[in-house]
């Protein structure tokens, strides 16, 4: 399955196929199956008000948005995840977890629902968190926690 949402006024392509889980595995030396209970265990109760979200999460959703994009367009999305992550100037977890966890599991009901949540959602934090508005340590994504 594919699906195109848009991030930061970007069009980004996710694809997932039962090659992920190797694609994963082989970037990262990780488990995926493991890996998105984690994420989605640290996202349970929260929502994109939430500033606590643990690194090791983040970090989980990054590299599993990273994978499905590249594995979209493996000639266009660089070859690391900090590379891509720095085309973007936000990466909206709350908005995009509910997406890729959707195109992972086959869900295309849902799939479009969240789609559509997270596009909403995302020009929402887009518009209350213009570059003017961002303190210098302000992040439209929240603060990290250990």
């Amino acid at each position: 399955m594919e699906t195109t949402i848009r991030i930061d006024g970007q069009d980004v392509r996710f694809k997932s196929t039962a090659a992920v889980p190797l694609l994963y595995r082989r970037q990262f030396n990780r488990d995926l199956f493991r890996d998105i209970r984690i994420v989605a265990a640290a996202m349970s109760g929260r929502d994109a008000s939430s500033t606590d979200l643990p690194i090791q999460a983040l970090a989980t959703f990054e590299n599993l948005a990273y994978i499905m994009a590249k594995h979209a367009e493996p000639d266009t999305v660089p070859d690391s995840p900090e590379e891509w992550l720095d085309g973007l100037s936000m990466m909206p977890v709350f908005a995009v977890f509910p997406v890729i966890l959707d195109l992972w599991s086959g869900n295309v009901d849902g799939l479009e629902e969240s789609k559509k949540k997270a596009e909403q959602l995302i020009e929402s934090l887009r518009q209350r968190f213009s570059s003017s508005a961002l303190s210098s340590s302000g992040s439209p994504c929240g603060t990290l926690s250990s």
